[in-house]
């Protein structure tokens, strides 16, 4: 803690719990000694120690427990708003990401597919759905669609890394990206595939992405958990 800081102390707290919890150094199920331990072992007043945890409780990171104690519930996924895998944001993030193959299958295009891949409507594609995990819990539903003859893929690749790191290893070079994102209320199933009720908020985006030569070689449409993802992003002012 930094004293001389005119940032209050239990901010400061506050702060080093949540990159602790970021990173995984305090998993989920982890428990926080009581406030009088921690006060003790900080050298921070008991109120200060209350302050910062209510702090992180109210943010969703902790809950305290009757007669179990304060324990860390989850991290909040904060991804850079960049052409970036999903997959390598958590694994560099400490996150331990998992995936579950729903479906992989050939079908024809639909429009808006089509569209996306500048491809005529009817045209084989390749559909991926799969969910995406964080210490074992759901966090995202993707669903991308590439160019058939762009890679093979298997379920067992798809399961084990990122789609962007196996078209990477295809020589496939990413370039840029168009990206919109948006908000929306979860289904009962997609409430039941990411473990929220019924009418959740759920994070929406969609993404075509483009190689070197302008070729559309993704489109993507992804729900991610409003309790566990945040798009982070720095705006500069235009002189």
């Amino acid at each position: 803690m930094d004293r001389s800081s005119p940032v209050p102390l239990y901010f400061q707290l506050a702060q080093q719990l949540e990159t602790a919890i970021e990173r995984g150094k305090l998993a989920p199920g982890s428990l926080l000694g009581n406030e009088i331990e921690l006060a003790g072992r900080l050298g921070l007043s008991r109120p200060t120690v209350r302050q910062a945890i209510q702090s992180l409780v109210d943010k969703g990171l902790l809950v305290r427990r009757r007669g179990i104690g304060t324990q860390v519930v989850h991290s909040q996924v904060k991804r850079p708003l960049e052409l970036s895998s999903l997959y390598d944001d958590l694994e560099a993030a400490g996150q331990r990401p998992g995936t579950q193959v729903l479906r992989y299958a050939a079908e024809e295009a639909t429009a808006q597919v089509a569209a996306a891949l500048a491809v005529p409507e009817g045209t084989e594609v390749r559909a991926v759905e799969r969910l995406r995990f964080t210490h074992g819990e759901p966090m995202a539903y993707l669903c991308n669609y590439l160019p058939a003859e762009l890679l093979p893929l298997g379920r067992e690749e798809l399961e084990a890394t990122g789609l962007y790191r196996l078209m990477r290893g295809a020589g496939v070079t990413l370039h840029s990206a168009r990206q919109t994102v948006g908000a929306r209320a979860a289904t009962a199933e997609e409430g039941e595939l990411l473990g929220e009720p019924e009418g959740a908020p759920l994070l929406t985006m969609q993404r075509t992405a483009f190689d070197d030569t302008g070729r559309p070689v993704e489109y993507g449409t992804h729900l991610y958990r409003a309790s566990r993802y945040a798009f982070d992003f720095q705006l500069l002012v235009r002189p």
